[in-house]
């Protein structure tokens, strides 16, 4: 089954409704959503990706979330992922959308934060490990070859918008 999304333009103006895999696949740009969790000591979320995942098998990422669909806002396709991958029903809050030049191909990515104080269940067909790290353990994970390259570029523009404080 297809994934339709809304193709859009370097301001993030819409141009049509398009497939997912076709988008990436010619480099058009279309919307992901994204939702970096920290508990209520302010760690962050972090989780290992599966082995069979078609995008970045078994690397960790700091974020979770998804192509936006067809006449989704950023905020409400977040908080379906957020629901859909951890199980969790919260508001995530936007905190900067920015083009992403993407591993695989260039999108524009919503990142949001969410605090989660209810226990998660993550989806194992999305998640297969999870911990909560503070701010120095994440800074040293998003150095490692084992870090998804996408979330390292949003984890350096989250960090220069003085959002990764401890």
């Amino acid at each position: 089954m297809s994934e339709l999304v809304e193709r859009v333009d370097a301001h993030d103006r819409v141009l049509g409704v398009v497939d997912r895999a076709e988008a990436v696949r010619r480099g058009w740009l279309h919307r992901i959503a994204t939702i970096v969790c920290r508990d209520v000591e302010g760690r962050f979320l972090v989780h290992r990706r599966p082995d069979h995942s078609p995008r970045f098998p078994g690397q960790y990422n700091w974020m979770l979330g998804g192509a936006v669909a067809v006449g989704e806002s950023y905020e409400a396709a977040a908080a379906r992922e957020l629901e859909e991958e951890l199980g969790v029903r919260a508001a995530p809050r936007l905190v900067l959308t920015f083009l992403c030049a993407g591993a695989i191909s260039p999108y524009w990515l919503g990142l949001h934060e969410a605090r989660i104080t209810t226990p998660v269940r993550p989806d194992s067909r999305e998640v297969t490990r999870h911990d909560w790290l503070d701010a120095s353990a994440l800074e040293t994970l998003t150095r490692t070859r084992e870090f998804v390259p996408d979330a390292r570029e949003a984890y350096d523009r989250y960090r220069a918008e003085g959002r990764v404080l401890g």
